[in-house]
């Protein structure tokens, strides 16, 4: 028989469907293993074999972990509110819900044809008021807990998009979505104080495995810095500017004061005569963009303000300045400047003239002439009775001296998450704002908010939802008189930032999720996805999750016990996407090999954590290796268990490249070992084809049952390798030059004669006899002696 997988696969992924094989049971007595993807956000076009990969890697551990005897959940659902659907839906001239479910559908059918262990009863749509409805009550539970907030803010604006993006949305100045350059403007705004969890967010990371390059972006994006708070009064009045600095030590060394253009106090403490040439270059200012400022590029620019400020440990009056290079969303808006001691200050300081004094050298004396910074730590000068003084030492010193005018102080770079956008595809937030009663949160029992559907949705820098006097024109829940409703709708990593808490108990209608079922699933045991989540998604999850362990609604604070990240598929050198015209579609290559085999080309094309080059041919040799496993099949069986100590080795192998995550050598070893399998028995067979149902699971469902199995494949327990038939097949063989032993080398007794003379090759002592040297014979006796015959 041939193999025609287009019928084993429709088979099997029907019997699986049918079966309700891989629904997940709560409360089961098997220990649990809760598997999860980073669900998509359905896109018109599809899935591409780019994001196969992942899916296909969850599958083959949540399968795996199946065939250990675990009760696994693997659920998947769908992000489907938010930008993305919205836009694609805007482009489409659909309206954003159609589009949306339609979408859906695309990716139900490609996910059903990847032949994935999901639990469909479980599915979830972020989009369904059944679920937001949920959303709207994680926002009340932040609100009274006075962790969301509503405040007038410079933020993010995209002018493609627009609406307001959250920092974490923004790159290098752009929109991470569109790529539009961001603007800022001054709105007012709703917020999560995500800034109160920011030492838990990084002590915690400790306790979870994760790549280590996740946990340095979110320690670097955290942006913790120990220093202390200064204060300094301004000459002449009552105002008092805060100052945080890492390095105290330096506070002889301050010889002016900068300001940020938006620091609320500039234009108070500027003098009457330089006001005009102040207000001007905040104009100015305000028109460039953050990442521009922030990178420090460019020729520095600034104005005098006309005021002073006095150095709080010499008394003496330092000048004011404002420039762009300082920017409001780090420390207090305001910087003591020591150009002796700061790359910016010393290039700001030589621009205009400034003092710059030396306060610290390597080895405590003086340096005459400064040609750049000195930024290391060293010994302090010219600081009075702090001379001498390791600067570290001396810094702490200076703080406990300075008494009300200094304290020990920690920044963070971390901003509070802003929730608000002003488009229509996301759930409503569930606030009233009344001229009596002031804002009003919605009654739990009133929820959900549901998000109108005939409306005209096209974003004009407003909520659409404005426009819908019978959603916004409402009674106040307190007073009963008429009163607005929020028309802003809530960012989507709201809605995702706690969906893995709703696949435990997806359909109650009376809580987010059953305490019972929460408690018995979760955290989440393994989590994979992309690393382009590293700041985003990730790092809002583990907040939530934290708020709701302070609220005793769960029992854990960290959502995701081990998270694997997926390296991108490229082809031709640029990472695969529908914008790059790139993009490679599953469904051809299924029509021509199967799924089977592009599963195992996805996993084989190289490590799961590391990007990868597509091979359009490269699919072709795995379909040979399950052609030549059918084959196989279909011939007879030997009566004669002649292949343990391969089956053996391969089990081992297997199994630990599967708790590794090398399936790529994991797919090697597989076909390596069938090449190498001499007349297998039944037995031999059940073992491998045990071994390759993770990878190929049709094909295995399929041969397992022409195997006389009456029960399902991965209802069967992952096989064990005895160690013993191992350490019995490895033996030393003497190695001969001309008749003369050089050398022993420890082989298998299984391998074949021309592996054996490359491993005697390897050998130091062998090749240093044989390099240059023509082999004119290899003799060897089987598992007794090798000889080399050279001239």
């Amino acid at each position: 028989m041939d193999y025609n997988f287009t019928a084993i696969e429709k088979k099997w992924q029907k019997i699986w469907s049918k079966s309700g094989l891989f629904n997940a049971k709560d409360f089961d007595k098997r220990p649990k293993f809760y598997c999860l993807d980073m669900f998509p956000y359905p896109s018109g076009s599809g899935l591409h074999v780019g994001h196969w990969r992942g899916y296909v890697l969850s599958d083959t551990m949540a399968r795996f972990y199946k065939m250990q005897g675990k009760n696994v959940l693997h659920p998947m659902g769908y992000d489907a509110f938010g930008l993305p659907a919205e836009n694609a839906a805007i482009k489409k001239g659909i309206h954003p819900k159609k589009f949306t479910y339609q979408a859906i559908e695309k990716f139900d059918r490609q996910l059903r044809q990847l032949g994935a262990m999901y639990d469909w009863e479980r599915r979830l749509v972020t989009s369904l008021p059944l679920y937001y409805k949920w959303t709207q009550w994680l926002f009340l539970q932040l609100y009274k807990k006075g962790l969301a907030y509503r405040k007038e803010a410079q933020v993010n604006f995209c002018p493609s998009c627009q609406t307001v993006l959250a920092n974490e949305q923004v790159i290098d100045g752009q929109c991470e979505r569109c790529e539009s350059e961001v603007e800022k403007k001054v709105l007012k705004q709703w917020f999560f104080k995500i800034t109160d969890y920011s030492q838990r967010l990084l002590d915690d990371l400790e306790k979870i495995d994760w790549p280590q390059r996740v946990k340095i972006m979110q320690k670097n994006w955290i942006g913790r810095s120990q220093g202390a708070m200064i204060k300094f009064k301004v000459a002449g009045g009552n105002e008092v500017i805060e100052v945080f600095t890492t390095r105290p030590d330096t506070l002889y060394g301050a010889t002016f004061m900068v300001l940020a253009p938006e620091h609320p106090l500039i234009l108070k403490i500027t003098k009457a005569s330089n006001k005009a040439r102040v207000e001007k270059y905040i104009n100015e200012t305000l028109k460039k963009k953050e990442w521009e400022r922030e990178s420090g590029k460019g020729e520095k620019t600034g104005v005098f303000l006309g005021s002073y400020a006095i150095n709080p440990i010499n008394n003496q009056k330092i000048p004011i300045w404002t420039a762009d290079y300082v920017l409001t969303s780090y420390g207090t808006g305001a910087v003591m400047s020591v150009p002796a001691h700061d790359k910016r200050d010393f290039q700001f300081a030589k621009k205009f003239d400034l003092l710059i004094n030396v306060v610290i050298s390597k080895d405590g004396k003086n340096i005459k002439d400064l040609s750049e910074a000195y930024e290391d730590i060293g010994k302090m000068i010219n600081s009075g009775k702090y001379n001498g003084l390791d600067a570290i030492e001396a810094g702490k010193e200076i703080v406990k001296d300075l008494k009300n005018a200094a304290r020990p102080a920690v920044n963070y770079r971390l901003r509070d998450w802003l929730i608000s956008r002003q488009r229509y595809w996301g759930a409503p937030i569930p606030i009233i704002y009344c001229e009596k009663c002031g804002e009003v949160p919605i009654p739990e029992k009133d929820l959900p908010v549901l998000l109108p559907e005939n409306i005209e949705y096209k974003p004009t820098g407003q909520s659409p939802l404005l426009n819908i006097k019978e959603f916004v024109n409402v009674p106040c829940p307190k007073c009963h008189k008429m009163a607005k409703r929020e028309t802003d709708t809530m960012d989507t990593f709201v809605c995702s930032s706690w969906y893995y808490l709703r696949y435990t108990d997806p359909k109650n209608d009376k809580a987010f999720a059953d305490w019972k079922k929460i408690d018995y699933w979760c955290p989440v045991d393994l989590y994979i996805g992309g690393i382009e989540h590293a700041i985003l998604h990730l790092l809002y999850s583990r907040f939530v999750a934290k708020v709701l362990y302070d609220l005793k609604l769960i029992s854990f604070d960290e959502p995701f016990k081990k998270l694997f990240n997926i390296g991108m598929i490229y082809l031709h050198g640029a990472k695969m996407s529908k914008s790059k015209g790139n993009v490679i579609s599953p469904d051809e290559l299924i029509t021509k090999y199967g799924t089977d085999s592009l599963r195992g080309y996805e996993l084989f094309i190289g490590p799961p954590d590391q990007d990868s080059e597509w091979n359009p041919n490269g699919i072709t040799g795995v379909f040979r290796f399950l052609e030549k496993l059918w084959n196989i099949i279909q011939g007879e069986l030997s009566s004669e268990d002649r292949n343990q100590y391969l089956i053996n080795l391969v089990v081992k192998k297997v199994t630990q490249d599967l708790d590794n995550f090398s399936h790529n050598t994991a797919i090697a070893h597989l076909m390596e070992t069938l090449n190498k399998l001499d007349k297998p028995s039944q037995k031999e067979m059940e073992i491998f084809i045990q071994l390759c149902a993770p990878f190929f699971p049709h094909i295995s469902c399929e041969i397992w049952q022409k195997l006389g199995q009456k029960d399902c494949i991965f209802d069967a327990l992952w096989p064990q390798y005895d160690e013993n038939v191992l350490v019995l097949k490895k033996i030393t063989l003497p190695v001969q030059i001309n008749g003369k032993l050089k050398g022993v080398v420890e082989i298998d007794q299984s391998q074949k004669e021309d592996e054996i003379v490359e491993i005697a090759k390897q050998n130091p002592k062998i090749s240093d006899c044989i390099s240059r040297k023509k082999i004119e014979k290899v003799i060897y006796r089987s598992g007794k002696i090798l000889n080399f015959v050279i001239k």
